[in-house]
């Protein structure tokens, strides 16, 4: 399982011109879950995002998570996030999850992450078109089977 951890000001998402979530402060974590992901999976990932300490204190040093700042989170699936680009000029997407199989997982992800801080979803499967204001810029990479 793969997240890209974006710390924001603000972020929303939209499908067919229509706004579906929006935060404020918080992260907004695009996911793609591979094959074989599990649930053990899922909880790592959770972890990191809930208690990644990427929000500044008052010295300007990164030492508060999204829980410690009363954030939120925006999660958001991407399966293009698993795209091996090692051979030719095409992205191969073969790393990812069925569908069927990648939605179940990333709904396990949401309610695992709002068990634990104020989170919203994009609609999986759907083209989605995000609105952010990324703080810092901040982007953190994570991924189950690599950290």
């Amino acid at each position: 399982m793969r997240a890209v951890i974006q710390r924001v000001d603000s972020a929303s998402v939209y499908v067919r011109n229509n706004l579906v979530a929006s935060i404020g402060k918080g992260l907004l974590v695009l996911l793609g879950v591979q094959k074989e992901d599990s649930e053990k999976d899922v909880k790592y990932i959770v972890d990191k995002v809930v208690n990644l300490r990427i929000f500044e204190d008052e010295n300007g040093k990164m030492n508060f998570s999204v829980k410690d700042v009363g954030g939120e989170v925006l999660l958001v699936s991407q399966f293009t996030l698993l795209a091996s680009t090692r051979r030719g000029r095409r992205p191969d997407f073969t790393s990812a999850a069925p569908p069927d199989v990648a939605e179940g997982i990333f709904q396990l992800a949401f309610s695992m992450l709002n068990e634990l801080v104020p989170t919203k979803k994009g609609i999986f499967g759907e083209k989605m078109l995000i609105h952010l204001i990324n703080n810092g810029p901040v982007t953190i990479i994570v991924d189950s089977r690599k950290d």
